[in-house]
């Protein structure tokens, strides 16, 4: 495993990041579940990225985690950077949802509860609430940190403008924010926009997650859409006419992975490290040999010009999820 600096801070992060969004919940195999996450920190990957309403049902990815910590990773909490976020729906009501004050505080105590924990290293806000201040919400990141249930402060989906506004009022209270976490793959370049730019220049580390893009950067739907994938479920985000309608695309990306020698997976893996600015990528694995395949994108030689203005080509306007 390889480590980078996150941003302006004393803090390394392995390039790879274990994400608990699917597979983690109440319906997976635990054994299963148990077996990723232990071969994951003896791989070296110590950073494990869940939210609030990761499962299904939300929670449960939190709870499945705090049991695995409890039966192998205990003896090494000093080792492990453990995050988690709320601003999304968690339960019914005006208070379960978004970024305020009382549903940012509450959510987190209920996550270290699930969980196990005295404190988690980064708690996030898991999106810019337009309906909230933003000196509320981040008021409510300063409280987590201050309270000592969380090391540092993190901000995920928010845009350029609204991550230099949220850092502003984060230095003013003294309060370190460590992370930014932003959707970034091959069909989703937002960030490249001005978000990236605006991390350098503020020293923010960056954790981009659904680097494989559900999996469609991946040779899982080369031909066709397997009964037990993501595009199948239909309480998942990726659809059958996502998968199929890029299939094309990904076909011809998979060409260019060939003539690397590796998988597209590890391409795809490969072409969002490209940029020094991000930290980690997170992945989420079903199976260790799903694992295994990522990490081994670390071993390759980096793409060259060639390669990447080829995959520029290949894209196109599919760039823009």
């Amino acid at each position: 495993m390889h480590y980078r600096r996150a941003g302006r801070s004393g803090v390394d992060l392995p390039v790879l990041s274990l994400g608990l969004w699917h597979n983690f919940g109440a319906a997976a195999d635990s054994e299963r579940a148990r077996s990723i996450v232990v071969s994951a920190f003896d791989r070296g990957i110590n950073c494990f990225d869940l939210a609030n309403n990761y499962g299904p049902p939300p929670g449960s990815a939190e709870e499945r985690f705090g049991v695995i910590l409890k039966s192998d990773l205990a003896p090494f909490r000093d080792e492990l950077i453990i995050t988690t976020k709320a601003g999304y729906r968690m339960w019914p009501g005006p208070f379960g949802d978004g970024g305020s004050r009382k549903y940012l505080l509450a959510s987190l105590d209920q996550s270290l509860r699930r969980m196990g924990l005295d404190y988690v290293d980064v708690f996030y806000s898991h999106r810019h609430d337009p309906q909230t201040p933003l000196e509320e919400t981040m008021g409510a990141l300063d409280q987590a940190v201050r309270s000592g249930k969380a090391l540092y402060a993190g901000l995920s989906n928010y845009g350029a403008r609204h991550t230099r506004e949220a850092l502003e009022i984060l230095r003013g209270l003294g309060t370190p924010c460590l992370l930014h976490q932003p959707y970034y793959n091959m069909f989703g370049r937002g960030p490249e926009e001005e978000l990236f730019a605006a991390l350098s220049e503020l020293g923010l580390g960056c954790a981009v997650y659904s680097p494989l893009a559900q999996g469609t950067l991946t040779d899982r739907y080369l031909d066709h859409i397997p009964p037990d994938s993501r595009a199948a479920d239909p309480t998942g985000f990726l659809t059958v006419e996502q998968a199929a309608d890029r299939r094309g695309v990904v076909r011809r990306l998979n060409e260019v992975a060939i003539s690397r020698g590796q998988t597209l997976a590890q391409m795809a893996l490969m072409w969002v490290l490209r940029f020094p600015v991000v930290t980690s990528a997170i992945i989420g694995v079903s199976r260790v040999e799903q694992l295994d395949d990522d990490i081994a994108a670390l071993v390759a030689p980096p793409l060259t010009e060639e390669e990447l203005q080829r995959i520029d080509e290949i894209i196109g306007k599919e760039g823009n999820d």
